[in-house]
């Protein structure tokens, strides 16, 4: 098959989504994956537990200067709460507040209905094909996985399924 005509479509097809990037449900999204309500989310979801900016920033790769201006934000916010580690005063731990799991539930909440409307209009196949092909984009990024070299491999397995 020759890819590079697949590719330039793509690539067209990959400009047109940044320039719908700024309408609703797709900025709802992005939103969701970046910035406060990323980081909003991933406090919540350590379910009361201490979080230290920097686990904040690996585990949503956003760099520590970001999150240092998003918890400002939130904290400004009342969203979140931002105290002195006791046990090493070089640390700084982030809490989630009540008025922030309840913004984290409902920014949460309002994800998956955007989510979801955008899959129905979708349809039933090219919806789990989006999901499948997703799933398999989000696995060939790992670091440490080496499947971006074994991509056949897994075509194949996956035009059998």
């Amino acid at each position: 098959m020759d890819f590079s005509k697949l590719a330039e479509e793509l690539i067209q097809h990959n400009e047109d989504m940044q320039r719908m990037r700024s309408e609703r449900p797709q900025r709802i999204i992005d939103e969701s994956t970046r910035g406060e309500g990323a980081v909003l989310r991933f406090v919540f979801d350590k379910d009361g537990e201490d979080v230290l900016p920097s686990e904040i920033s690996k585990g949503i790769r956003i760099s520590t200067a970001r999150i240092a201006a998003t918890l400002n934000s939130l904290e400004g916010k009342s969203l979140i709460t931002r105290k002195i580690d006791p046990q090493d005063r070089r640390k700084i731990l982030v809490q989630i507040t009540d008025a922030g799991k309840e913004q984290a539930a409902k920014e949460l909440a309002h994800l998956y209905e955007q989510t979801t409307n955008m899959l129905k209009h979708l349809g039933e196949h090219d919806a789990k094909e989006y999901v499948r092909i997703m799933k398999k984009f989000a696995t060939m990024q790992r670091p440490s996985d080496n499947s971006m070299n074994n991509s056949n491999a897994s075509d194949e397995a996956d035009e059998k399924n």
